[in-house]
């Protein structure tokens, strides 16, 4: 009787494995995709992620946060200034979405009702922002002198919202047990380390790279219509994207290696949104009362 050499046989259970675990992936993929009415692009969340898990997990980061960092006082000038904006881009986020959704054909889920809103400034050196799931957000002292105007401001906490609105966090966790189970299929192959790295790497360049940077597309996008709309100058993009390239001194990463896109792919979009966010603007900015302006 002939017997199948042991490394046909291992090759075979090999192949078998990485087909069962390709079809698990695939079913997985196509059971948690979704349209988002914001933006009319198809998304993958995961069904089990609810906006109440990932509101939870932002304020178990929040709170975490503060117990490293401590914000300015809430009558100082900067929280004021701050604060300031960011009512005037939560006020109008119900209005925004509505018409985004309406571009699509589709109704907003207003994710937004369910957040607990709480803006703090934070003293560091770090010319940056976020927003977490559930509306917890910071915005860094460094930001400030780069900003240089509630325009700018705006522009940079219009986009940090629009990350938790567009629940940017529960895309990437999604993203990220998609890959773990490519790892657990190279693994189980019997793949070697080196492999599965170079493998894991060349994924990052073509795959999970480029969709980070769609995602901060996305949120520069609804980022500048809020803005606008609160009836902040939206051209104001522009020149502050072009201080926040001098800010790096050009140290940033080619685009491709990214998780952003460049300044100069960031700010070729935004030019070509102005005109939409002019329309945002006339549409709906209603005078707002002046803000202080930002200390230098």
């Amino acid at each position: 009787m002939n017997q199948i050499p042991t490394g046909r046989r291992r090759g075979g259970l090999r192949i078998w494995v990485l087909v069962l675990f390709a079809l698990y992936a695939g079913w997985y993929w196509y059971s948690n995709r979704s349209v988002d009415p914001l933006t009319g692009q198809t998304v993958m969340i995961d069904r089990s992620i609810s906006p109440e898990q990932e509101k939870a997990l932002g304020l178990q980061a929040w709170r975490e946060l503060l117990q490293q960092e401590r914000p300015l006082p809430a009558d100082a000038q900067a929280s004021r200034q701050v604060r300031a904006i960011a009512e005037r881009l939560i006020t109008v986020i119900p209005e925004v979405s509505d018409a985004l959704a309406a571009e699509h054909q589709m109704q907003a889920s207003h994710i937004e009702k369910s957040f607990d809103w709480d803006v703090n400034v934070l003293q560091s050196d770090q010319v940056n922002a976020f927003c977490l799931p559930g509306g917890k957000m910071a915005v860094y002292t460094g930001l400030l002198p780069v900003a240089q105007n509630d325009d700018a401001i705006a522009v940079v906490m219009g986009h940090e919202i629009s990350h938790a609105l567009l629940r940017h966090g529960a895309q990437r966790m999604t993203r990220e047990r998609l890959e773990q189970i490519g790892q657990a299929a190279g693994a189980a192959s019997g793949m070697d380390q080196g492999t599965l790295r170079t493998v894991m790497s060349a994924y990052g360049l073509g795959s999970a790279l480029p969709y980070a940077r769609s995602q901060e597309t996305q949120a520069d996008e609804l980022g500048l219509m809020l803005a606008a709309a609160a009836c902040f100058d939206p051209h104001e993009a522009i020149p502050l994207w072009q201080r926040m390239d001098q800010t790096s001194g050009g140290g940033a990463p080619p685009e491709f290696a990214s998780t952003h896109p460049s300044a100069g792919t960031r700010i070729q979009h935004l030019e070509e949104l102005m005109p939409k966010a002019e329309q945002y603007r006339a549409r709906f900015c209603k005078q707002p009362t002046p803000t202080p302006a930002l200390p230098n």
